[in-house]
């Protein structure tokens, strides 16, 4: 089947902690050249001439890639691209087992149900890595067996997190800035939370809420530490295109109804997003500035990750009723040892206008406010105390103040 491929195909494959990497290994045998498309791929990938590494999302498995083509786009918009300049020539999805005659796309329905659907259009092939590991989920995430042109099963690990993370409370800036996020939340919100530090240090004031939902780009095992601790709405379902987590996570999920797995033009679109209550959108970036513009995606000009679907998250919640936008991160970075906030980001912004820019240092209040409040806000609550003169300064500079 994959000698029948034109020359240099185009293959799409499933991303994430759902890379079919068996199925890949006999891709990288067989042809000589092709062009691999997945998202937020982890290390291990086939890497050598004759392979171009093709992304919206980039991650540690194609961050290094001497041939990387990276496409700028919207996590919500990449399904799009799939039908109009990135066309498929196959699709290779990590899925369940057969069970009452379908497949399921597991812990990752994500762009793949896009891609599906475009190389069918065109008359290309569709390839299942069916998995005995891989939990078989409900939603856009099902398939009819006879969807598939070859199914080719195994018995793998799937990508997990070492054990799943106990609730327990953060140290440091990470608890500063998880009970000041915790603290704009309210029963009954719907949250989309991702992995890092943030929601991780956030989810232990979390559990003191009821009624919580989720709706999200993805989740990861503080799903269950919520369920544990009762917070959870248990007559809401737990909707997101993809999740990442550990072996636990993945046994729950298995034929578990109240796991939803929608295609990501579904989860990431603005005006469904908006529809759920008290849409609490929490994400992270490299940089804020005085103009409350974010950098998520590049350092020195380099790209690092992506747009992802943060900007598809942060206009559906400022447009749900009592929904928020924030933004997270510490005021200094520990490593690089710079101040995460600048007077003007000079890389590519990922996102602006949040409803609230949190640091260890404090809450600056965004939306709403003019610029000039704004900037007094970010560099007085937000910053590192040992950079706010020298903001300042540029804030007169920039006139913003």
């Amino acid at each position: 089947m994959l000698e029948a491929l034109p020359p240099n195909p185009r293959i799409v494959a499933s991303g994430n902690a759902a890379i079919p990497f068996e199925m890949l290994r006999i891709i990288d045998h067989t042809l000589p050249e092709f062009t691999l498309n997945m998202l937020a791929a982890h290390a291990g990938l086939p890497m050598r001439e004759g392979i171009t590494h093709e992304t919206s999302f980039v991650g540690a498995g194609m961050r290094k890639s001497p041939r990387l083509a990276y496409v700028p786009a919207r996590l919500s918009m990449v399904p799009l691209l799939f039908s109009r300049t990135l066309l498929p020539d196959a699709v290779v999805a990590h899925t369940s087992l057969p069970h009452n005659g379908k497949l399921s796309l597991g812990i990752e329905a994500n762009v793949i149900v896009g891609a599906i659907e475009a190389c069918k259009a065109r008359g290309g092939k569709i390839i299942a890595q069916a998995n005995a590991k891989m939990p078989y989920t409900f939603g856009d995430a099902e398939y009819d067996i006879e969807d598939f042109d070859a199914i080719y099963e195994v018995d793998l690990p799937i990508a997990t997190s070492a054990r799943r993370p106990k609730v327990q409370a953060a140290t440091g800036d990470a608890a500063v800035i998880g009970e000041l996020v915790s603290s704009r939340v309210h029963d009954g919100a719907t949250l989309q939370l991702g992995i890092g530090m943030v929601p991780d240090a956030t989810l232990p004031f979390l559990a003191k809420l009821k009624g919580l939902g989720i709706w999200s780009e993805m989740f990861s095992d503080g799903v269950l530490s919520l369920i544990d601790a009762g917070a959870m709405d248990p007559e809401r379902k737990i909707t997101a295109s993809f999740a990442a987590g550990s072996a636990e996570l993945y046994e729950w999920m298995h034929l578990n109804p109240q796991v939803l797995m929608l295609r990501t033009e579904t989860t990431n679109d603005p005006a469904a997003i908006a529809m759920q209550p008290q849409m609490t959108s929490i994400n992270t970036a490299l940089q804020v500035d005085l103009f409350g513009q974010a950098n998520a995606s590049r350092i020195n000009a380099r790209i690092f990750s992506g747009f992802g679907g943060q900007t598809d998250f942060i206009v559906g919640a400022l447009h749900s009723p009592g929904g928020q936008a924030i933004m997270a991160l510490r005021s200094w970075h520990p490593k690089a040892q710079v101040s995460t906030i600048v007077p003007l980001i000079e890389e590519p912004v990922t996102s602006f206008q949040h409803s609230a820019i949190i640091t260890e240092q404090g809450i600056a209040e965004i939306f709403g406010n003019d610029q000039a409040h704004q900037c007094w806000s970010i560099i007085n609550k937000a910053a590192h105390p040992s950079v706010r003169s020298e903001l300042w300064e540029e804030a007169h500079a920039l006139g913003l103040a």
